[in-house]
Order: C-alpha cells, then structure tokens, then sequence
C-alpha cells in the first residue's frame, strides 16, 4: 500500500470535483478511493445546500464530513446529524432582500432544506440551476423581504442567480454595501451568494483539521471560484483548478488540469502519497 503525503484534502464540488456534464470522472473516483484506503481523509466543502450535496457524497461512497452553504453547515455523512448550522438571521435577511430588490435582482434564499425563490417557475435559467442541484426550490409570489418577515426565516444563505457579463459588477456593489457584516462572495460564474460572517471554507477547513487531529500544513485544498480564496489560503497547498478565476489563480500554490480533466485525480497523484 501506498504511504500517505498529505493527510487531508478538502475539494469544492462544482466546477472543481464534478465535469461541466455533473458527473466525477472515472479516472478520479478510482484516485479518491486509492487515497482514502491508504489512509487519507477526502472531504467536500461546497456552496450548495446540505439537502443538495449529501446525495452525491454518499453517492460517492464517501464517509465521515461534508461542509454545505459555503462553511455554514457540517454534517456527517452516514447520518445526516448536524455538527455547525449558522443562518443569517430573519430581520437581517430581510434588509439584505431589501437590496437586492433595490438593484433589481431576483432572490433565492436557502433555509434549512428549504428553497424560496421570486423567480418565476417557467424561469429556465431556474429550471437549469434546479437540475443541476436536484432541489425544488418554492415559488413566493410577492416581496421576498415581507416573506421573511412573516415566517421569520433564518437562512443559512442568500442567492442571486445573474447573468455572467453582471456578476462582478453586482459582487462588487453588495460587498461595498453588505461585506463589513456578512461574507459576500461567488461560487460560479453566475451566482452571487451571502453568508453568515465568518463561516467561510477556510474557517471549515480549520474545523476538519482539528477534528482529525491535522496540522494545516498537511492539508490541501482545491477549487475554482472566489468562495474557494478562503481554503486554498487556509491550507498548506492550496490548488486552483485550470478552469478556475483567475483571481483564485493567482493565490494559488499549484494550478492543475481542468474539472473536465480530472484535476483532482492529477492532484491526488502529485501530493497525496509520498
């Protein structure tokens, strides 16, 4: 059997771990399996909501803990306890729908395993994004702020799904008005996501490493959007994959094939084992 390198590697989901078609690669299933029998500890750290991610992990075959809605949700995989749940709370997500609205964006909100959304359900951009999360989100007919308000939602996040030409335009404008209080950041090319302050994925690849009992410097973390900065700084080599922003790219440590590629097979073989 192969000796272990690096002990723990923490990988984003989409655009990083699956293809563009949502499916992991052959060549990086068989790497992940030939890592975690030797004794290495793989771990997925991602935006999206518990209720969407923990099919595919056990899917995946792996045990142990997922990290969902960007740092703000652990759970172990096998029973779906929950170890962190931090939401934004109701009066505050309120005020940040209320911005949102005022720039004309539509508003998704992620409430436990609940989706609400203002987007009309015909929406194929919604319909797009429901496929590939496998979620339904619900449909509010009227303010989303006032919806909030009513049922006091404490969310775990808030989503704007846009077109890719605004995306950084409208990043930049929630952080000026949202960012000293909560974490306003990006996790694909068409999303604009906010957050608990704080509950970051580099703060949950903290989490892990004292969990098993890892140093950070024996730790590696990949991915490929602005919501992946905090992780790949975290841990001791931080990789971007080829498809990544460049502004990841350029803090990272390594920078491997593409998602499409199987990057984190490429990145299993060059530092997992010794």
């Amino acid at each position: 059997m192969r000796k272990i390198n690096y002990k723990l590697i923490v990988s984003d989901f989409d655009g990083t771990l699956i293809d563009d078609n949502q499916n992991v690669p052959e060549q990086v299933k068989k790497a992940i399996s030939e890592y975690i029998n030797a004794g290495g500890i793989f771990a997925v750290c991602t935006g999206r909501m518990l209720r969407s991610i923990l099919p595919q992990v056990r899917k995946l075959g792996l045990s142990g803990l997922v990290i969902a809605n960007q740092g703000s949700v652990i759970a172990d995989i096998e029973s779906g306890n929950l170890l962190k749940c931090n939401s934004i709370p109701y009066v505050e997500v309120a005020e940040i729908c209320r911005n949102i609205k005022e720039l004309n964006q539509p508003v998704n909100i992620y409430c436990g395993d609940n989706l609400y959304t203002d987007i009309p359900k015909d929406n194929e951009y919604l319909q797009l994004y429901e496929r590939i999360v496998c979620v339904s989100a619900e449909y509010v007919n009227g303010q989303m702020f006032d919806f909030v308000l009513n049922k006091r939602l404490n969310c775990q996040k808030i989503a704007i799904l846009v077109k890719r030409s605004e995306r950084d335009a409208l990043y930049s404008e929630l952080n000026t008005r949202l960012g000293e209080r909560f974490d306003v950041t990006c996790s694909a090319k068409e999303l604009v996501e906010i957050s608990p302050k704080g509950d970051t994925k580099g703060e949950a690849v903290k989490y892990l490493c004292g969990r098993f009992n890892i140093s950070l410097e024996e730790c590696i973390a990949v991915g490929d959007n602005l919501n992946d900065i905090s992780m790949i700084k975290t841990a001791g080599i931080g990789v971007a994959v080829e498809n990544a922003d460049d502004s990841l790219k350029a803090l990272a440590d390594f920078i491997s094939i593409s998602n499409n590629d199987g990057a984190i097979a490429q990145i299993i073989e060059k530092y997992g084992f010794a």
